[in-house]
């Protein structure tokens, strides 16, 4: 396995866990979902060593980060991918790769940070958002409901139910004192992906850096949805999975990498 290095740094006052994998070649930062971390894109790492340095950031409110940073905003998210370019690609451009609410965070910060960013590939995003605050709410529901701490990772699965996603969430779950517990919180997900749900078209559309989307066969996002991703900014280079979900990185990972190295040739 190849030899990974965690680095902890700060910014305004939030720790930042920051994972290097690989050696030399070009740089690629990899942002995990909602509610996951770096843990979850490990294996997708792995795969990109033999020609790529990788970098995975534990964004703020999720994994070894500042779990209740003050600030969620979509501002700070840039903010923070933009100081671990910074750090670790100092006079580099890296390609940036994010799934779901990592791919927002992502597309946010390319196009805001063209001259830090040679590529962006994202998988299951896009900029639309939503226009029923209810989605927010549930999700944020959904997180609040769980019933902690778990006693053992057999709990967790009883009630979290059986999939590629759970076993992604019991890996990364924290042993307590009184239990198994996620490196989250339930209200600070609902924080973060409320701002998530508001439309990012201007960013979408000023996007200067070559751009490839990806989306699963049984995603979240229509056909319809994704023409109009490609329509608003033309260029943009639209891939679809045979197969897998929403977390097609955890449930088609070998068409989940064959399409990312394409992207990223």
């Amino acid at each position: 396995m190849t030899q990974h290095r965690r680095t902890m740094i700060d910014r305004d006052g939030v720790s930042l866990a920051v994972t290097e994998v690989g050696g030399p070649g070009p740089a690629v930062l990899l942002l995990h979902g909602l509610a996951g971390s770096s843990r979850e894109l490990m294996p997708t790492a792995e795969a990109l060593t033999d020609r790529h340095r990788v970098l995975l950031l534990d964004q703020r409110g999720h994994g070894h980060s500042t779990r209740r940073p003050d600030d969620l905003s979509r501002d700070a998210f840039v903010a923070d991918v933009a100081a671990v370019i910074e750090r670790f690609a100092p006079g580099e451009r890296v390609a940036l790769v994010g799934q779901s609410m990592g791919a927002h965070t992502a597309f946010l910060a390319a196009s805001r940070h063209p001259d830090l960013v040679s590529r962006l590939v994202t998988l299951e995003g896009h900029a639309a958002g939503s226009t029923d605050p209810q989605d927010a709410a549930d999700l944020g529901a959904f997180f609040a409901s769980w019933p902690l701490p778990f006693a053992d990772p057999t709990a967790a699965r009883a009630f979290l139910g059986d999939s590629p996603l759970t076993e992604a969430w019991v890996a990364d779950l924290e042993q307590k004192p009184s239990g198994l517990r996620p490196r989250f919180d339930a209200d600070v997900m609902q924080a973060v992906i409320t701002a998530v749900h508001e439309p990012r078209w201007a960013e979408w559309e000023d996007l200067a850096v070559p751009t490839t989307a990806i989306f699963a066969a049984n995603g979240m996002f229509s056909a319809e949805q994704q023409t109009e991703l490609a329509a608003r900014r033309p260029g943009t280079r639209i891939l679809t999975l045979p197969e897998g979900s929403h977390d097609a990185h955890l449930d088609a990972f070998p068409s989940w990498i064959a399409a990312l190295r394409e992207a990223l040739a």
